[in-house]
């Protein structure tokens, strides 16, 4: 988790409250701890984190202040946040080709991150917001340098953003790269909240104006639907939709849910 919307003076503060938890408790061995290094600098992102190409050197500073705000010396997952090279993650639609060349290969980018694996600092590699192109070439150049393997990928996945399935979910059952879904509420609209231009008081999309992503008038007539399924057999809708992740055969976890989305207020109860 990392502070919505993002600030300069708060950036890496979620890793600065678990390393002080573990400082004070210790069951290192107990804990799977995961943590990422950005791609490049999006929108007007540069003003949190510097706009870092995914070399050796971004790659081990990132790892390390990581490392040192967890107060740990190895985690578990560490991932690779958005790709270097141009996609329509994040919910873009069209994909714009470009011929100049990388800035930074995958090869670049994989073979850092097996320095650090092979050093104990990293146990294993993911990625997130990949396609199905970025997961296949990384899979490839682990198996053609004998270098490691990817093992998961984190993206969105929920009832109104199946995108995942087009052809991601076949690499992950063909592949054992599995799923790390993010966003299984849809940003909360799933719960059915924003219905009928409904801004709940401290709600994201109502604190937060960027986050229209799942605001469009198709899928709030589909989440309407949806709740009206809900209520009619008096199931909770946020329920449902967590469940309906969880049973993918290609779904490791759900990340975030029910805290992504959810008010302060509301963090730790059931998803609603």
């Amino acid at each position: 988790m990392y502070p919505v919307p993002p600030r300069p003076e708060t950036q890496g503060l979620t890793e600065t409250y678990v390393g002080n938890w573990l400082a004070k408790h210790g069951s290192r061995e107990k804990l799977v701890i995961a943590s990422k290094v950005s791609g490049p600098a999006r929108n007007n992102d540069s003003s949190i984190r510097p706009n870092h190409v995914l070399d050796r050197k971004n790659i081990r500073d990132a790892l390390h202040d990581s490392l040192k705000r967890l107060q740990t010396d190895y985690l578990d997952l560490y991932q690779v946040h958005w790709p270097q090279r141009p996609t329509n993650c994040f919910g873009k639609l069209g994909y714009t080709w470009t011929d100049s060349a990388p800035v930074v290969t995958l090869l670049d980018t994989l073979e850092a991150l097996t320095e650090f694996q092979r050093a104990g600092k990293i146990r294993y590699i993911g990625v997130s917001n990949e396609t199905a192109f970025g997961v296949m070439r990384y899979l490839h150049l682990a198996d053609k340098h004998d270098l490691p393997r990817i093992v998961t990928v984190q993206n969105p996945y929920s009832l109104v953003n199946r995108s995942y399935e087009v052809a991601l979910s076949e690499v992950s059952q063909y592949e054992g790269v599995e799923l790390l879904a993010y966003s299984c509420l849809a940003f909360g609209t799933l719960t059915g909240k924003y219905l009928n231009g409904a801004k709940p008081a401290g709600a994201r999309n109502t604190l937060f104006s960027r986050f229209t992503r799942y605001s469009g008038e198709q899928t709030q007539l589909a989440v309407a639907a949806y709740v009206d399924i809900a209520k009619r057999h008096n199931l909770d809708p946020a329920q449902m939709a967590l469940a309906f992740v969880r049973r993918q055969p290609f779904v490791a976890a759900r990340c975030s849910a029910p805290f992504a989305g959810a008010a302060e207020d509301q963090r730790g109860k059931p998803a609603s």
